[in-house]
């Protein structure tokens, strides 16, 4: 918890996000996407990536 303060990252939807994660069997080597200053950069990527609608076919 301490490691998501000083991160910047909210605990509580840190832990439910991982949890989940890892009971849909996230694989062993990629433990290290999980710690949080990298889930961080992987939900901000996430948000910042422009989702693809219809209405450009």
């Amino acid at each position: 918890m301490a490691t998501c303060v000083l991160a910047g990252v909210e605990p509580w939807a840190y832990l439910a996000d991982v949890l989940e994660k890892l009971a849909q069997g996230w694989p062993q080597r990629r433990l290290e996407e999980l710690l949080p200053p990298m889930w961080k950069a992987a939900r901000a990527a996430a948000s910042q990536t422009p989702s693809t609608s219809s209405a450009a076919t």
